[in-house]
């Protein structure tokens, strides 16, 4: 009787261990929810390329993006285990409008669409920077569908 009981603390101990592994993996590799597996890579010298090539104005905004965005967003705005990519259906100009941005960076955002809770103000960004990051947002989400460019009058 106790072989069977220490047997099964331990497959019970293993099985814990595994777990934890797989969420910590998980974690690490930004999987966030639906359409969480955006990937995106710059042109190359040869001038091919297998992401968007991106506005000055977006690509200012990428810079802004990163530095106060993509630790919850990710890198691409492809989402974490702390916050919702952004390139998903339900950020489709149609539903989510540049104003749901501004909003959300200027005065946080309670949680709606995902699990991640809410969202907290982002004070050091300009108005000027928040338009250059919602440039960069909605040309990555054109370039992998979300919506058609007709779709949406872009001022990027």
């Amino acid at each position: 009787m106790t072989n069977v009981k220490t047997l099964t603390s331990g497959l019970v101990a293993t099985i814990l261990i595994l777990t934890l592994i797989f969420l910590v993996a998980s974690a690490c590799s930004g999987g966030a929810g639906p359409g969480s597996t955006t990937t995106v890579s710059r042109s190359n010298d040869s001038g091919s390329t297998t992401g968007p090539v991106l506005s000055e104005t977006a690509l200012q905004g990428e810079a802004v993006f990163n530095a106060n965005c993509a630790l919850c967003h990710g890198i691409y705005a492809a989402g974490t285990a702390q916050g919702p990519t952004l390139i998903d259906r339900i950020y489709h100009p149609g539903h989510h409008a540049d104003l749901s941005f501004r909003f959300a960076v200027n005065q946080g955002v309670r949680a709606h669409h995902w699990r991640f809770g809410d969202m907290p103000p982002v004070p050091n960004v300009t108005e000027q920077e928040v338009e250059k990051i919602i440039c960069y947002v909605r040309e990555l989400q054109l370039f992998h569908g979300i919506f058609e460019e007709e779709e949406y009058l872009s001022a990027c």
